[in-house]
């Protein structure tokens, strides 16, 4: 799986991300989701977030 990827003009921060993948994705102070620095890109959970993101700000 490629090096997954959150588009900040996009997201609304909704943390649904940080809810279904927990272990690659965090809010930022900004309040918008970002990917975890030395986060697993090869996490299973990483396509079920792309899938459940409801903006598609999310791209792997």
């Amino acid at each position: 799986m490629a090096n997954p990827a959150v588009d900040k003009d996009l997201c609304i921060g909704c943390a649904l991300c940080t809810q279904v993948c927990p272990d690659v994705f965090e809010m930022g102070a900004d309040g918008i989701a970002q990917v975890k620095a030395g986060a697993d890109t090869n996490a299973a959970c990483i396509q079920e977030a792309v899938d459940q993101c409801p903006v598609g700000a999310i791209s792997a």
